[in-house]
């Protein structure tokens, strides 16, 4: 058994590392209801926005778009796709970067002519590792997502498609979908596909009101589509990400605190055993003195 000593010490680190676990949960569901007023703020705005794109597409069939060029000509060995990989910037937080990477591997697999772009530093290291070369790393995006942030990684990926480097671009991310239940989903951003964007009929009816877009529905696509859609899907996940990643971290932290307060009342009892043995051995020693001295 260990002595009093050596039990006391461990004692004071597991207390020790129970306080960070405890502090990393505050911070974790501080930074969550922070993520998820922002992206509930901004919901608004971007669901109009697909309710626009879905308008004008039930509207025009027949509409041609740059947007909406799947580029069939293009055989699957030769076309361009870019997978945008959101992980995170830190650990301690279960399985949720593993995830969300290993789908990554089997997507840049799967694909004849990937190209991979990484936000989170936790990505940029374990491609590096493993020595698979990617386009661009953002790095530093991930903790508290902005929409300026996500202006400057959707921008990019447009002119790209636009300037035909990429003929696909695809985001993979982690979704909250309850507190005890994330998700990888991968989101096609580019090109436009149609059968994603849901046409509701307005109330009375299902005939369609009047609607003008002007100049337009064309020029219509083209400001709204990379100013708000795609943007807007950037951020979105970047906010689903981060709020993936506390929500995780939150889980971790409270199983690693509950194992820190087991881990304290099993060393609390040998410790009074090892005290109890203790005391009984030097009262075995006192009174073996004492009648040694008798003797």
């Amino acid at each position: 058994m260990a002595s009093t000593k050596e039990i006391r010490t461990r004692m004071k680190s597991v207390e020790q590392t129970l306080k960070i676990t405890n502090a990393m949960y505050l911070i974790a569901s501080s930074n969550l209801r922070k993520a998820k007023e922002q992206l509930e703020r901004a919901k608004p705005y971007f669901t109009k926005i697909d309710s626009t794109i879905a308008d004008i597409l039930h509207r025009s069939p027949e509409l041609t778009h740059l947007f909406l060029d799947p580029r069939l000509e293009i055989p699957a060995a030769e076309r361009k796709v870019g997978y945008i990989v959101v992980s995170g910037d830190k650990g301690l937080a279960g399985a949720y970067n593993h995830n969300v990477l290993k789908l990554a591997e089997r997507r840049l697999k799967e694909a004849a002519n990937p190209r991979l772009f990484l936000v989170g530093l936790v990505g940029r290291a374990y491609f590096q590792e493993r020595g698979i070369p990617f386009e661009k790393d953002f790095s530093y995006v991930v903790q508290n997502p902005t929409m300026g942030r996500a202006r400057d990684i959707s921008d990019e990926m447009v002119q790209r498609f636009v300037d035909r480097e990429l003929d696909e671009v695809h985001i993979l991310y982690t979704e909250m979908v309850s507190p005890l239940r994330l998700e990888v989903r991968e989101r096609t951003l580019l090109p436009l596909v149609r059968e994603n964007f849901h046409w509701e009929p307005a109330q009375g009816g299902p005939l369609l009101p009047p609607v003008t877009y002007l100049p337009s529905p064309e020029a219509v696509l083209d400001a709204i589509v990379p100013s708000g859609y795609v943007r807007g899907m950037v951020f979105g996940a970047l906010v689903e990400s981060f709020s993936s990643e506390q929500s995780a971290r939150m889980t971790a932290m409270e199983a690693a605190s509950d194992n820190a307060r087991e881990m304290l009342k099993e060393l609390s009892l040998t410790y009074n055993r090892a005290r109890q043995a203790a005391i009984t051995q030097e009262i075995t020693e006192i009174a073996g003195g004492a009648q040694n001295a008798r003797s």
